[in-house]
């Protein structure tokens, strides 16, 4: 490979909110969804041209940024989009707060299924809207929609329902025929969709391909707000570009009015890093990818040696959703703190007994990560 993806580089004392979460040094970080890897050396190029340059002052969108995201959709995913469509905004958790404001009034309803990214539960809250779940089904080692209890769950002053595909935790890349299915489901109660594709990019399973929800036809693009962002793909959460794409002028119109004094434009280095990362970084995209896959493999073998746990096939994200319930054990996250590896609990994403590993990192740290999980394990059974 012709990027160094295996050389550890040493996060603590940087401000960095994954590795400075614990005060053991000894314990390793696992948990919030940003890679261990550097930005792709044409991203840190640009920035540094930038800064070169010396001048950070109020910047708009480039035109090479909107065109390139444009022709993206296009080459990867067939999916026509116009440029004004894209409303960029600084970060995808404020684009879900913006929709839950935008869509209904105060006290509906706004829809999802669980587990889930934990935003998901907060930005209805935020916006005074009433959050309504429904808890995916598991069958095998599959995760997918249970569209008896979806029906259950809705109410008359139901107006919005946000999608996570891929989905984060459970890894999940939804296939036409489910992705049809919720269409249905939304245009029989007349809802609208928010669909979180922040991990549209990171399609680990070669059998599977990312469909973006709105390009499924007109009348369900009429009715979705879609949020992307480089920061995932490319390690640049820090750095705050995301993008709503929204093809309906009126729908569009009420999101720009929920922004209006509130939400501020993207950075200038969000922007350049938005558009190196777009434009500039296939090479290392495709490495990336290779090397997570590789990663993904290895956290499979791991935990299927590991009695009491199990874990489902990651078919996109770099995050794996382990089932730890055969353990016994009542908080899984601080028992595998306890061992030396911060996970992610699944609590807040309403998935009690379930922990979520990252594997954005180097393979070093990740096999002895799993070394003193399968350690742990060993002890109690």
């Amino acid at each position: 490979m012709s990027f160094d993806f295996d050389t550890p580089i040493n996060r603590r004392g940087t401000y960095s909110e994954k590795w400075d979460r614990y005060s053991d040094p000894n314990v390793i970080p696992l948990w919030v969804a940003d890679m261990d890897f550097a930005a792709p050396p044409s991203v840190i190029a640009a920035l540094r041209e930038r800064l070169d340059h010396g001048v950070l002052g109020y910047t708009r969108v480039p035109d090479p940024l909107i065109e390139v995201v444009c022709e993206n959709l296009k080459v990867n995913y067939q999916w026509e989009v116009s440029p004004e469509w894209l409303v960029f905004i600084p970060g995808l958790v404020c684009g879900l707060n913006i929709t839950c404001a935008a869509v209904g009034d105060f006290g509906d309803g706004v829809v999802t299924a669980t587990p889930v990214y934990p935003p998901f539960f907060s930005a209805p809250k935020n916006a005074r809207r009433k959050l309504v779940t429904a808890p995916l089904a598991h069958t095998g080692t599959r995760w997918h929609f249970d569209f008896d209890l979806l029906d259950k769950s809705i109410q008359s002053d139901s107006r919005l329902f946000i999608l996570c595909n891929p989905h984060n935790p459970v890894g999940r890349v939804y296939d036409r025929e489910e992705l049809l299915a919720i269409a249905s489901f939304c245009e029989k109660h007349d809802l609208v969709i928010c669909a979180d594709e922040i991990h549209n990019e990171l399609i680990l399973d070669s059998s599977k391909k990312h469909i973006p929800f709105a390009s499924l036809g007109p009348e369900i693009s009429r009715r979705t707000i879609t949020l992307i962002a480089p920061s995932k793909t490319y390690n640049i959460p820090g750095l705050g570009a995301s993008i709503a794409i929204i093809s309906d002028a009126k729908l569009r119109g009420r999101f720009k009015r929920a922004m209006a004094g509130i939400v501020p434009h993207v950075n200038v280095l969000g922007l350049i890093a938005a558009l190196s990362a777009y434009h500039d970084c296939r090479d290392w995209y495709a490495e990336l990818i290779q090397y997570l896959s590789g990663n993904r493999d290895i956290v499979d073998t791991a935990i299927k040696e590991m009695r009491g746990l199990s874990v489902s096939p990651v078919e996109a994200t770099y995050l794996s959703w382990i089932d730890t319930r055969n353990l016994g054990i009542a908080d899984p996250s601080a028992f595998f703190e306890r061992a030396g590896v911060g996970l992610s609990d699944g609590v807040p994403f309403k998935g009690d007994g379930f922990v979520r590993l990252n594997f954005g990192c180097p393979r070093s740290t990740l096999q002895t990560a799993l070394s003193r999980m399968k350690q742990a394990v060993n002890n109690i059974l």
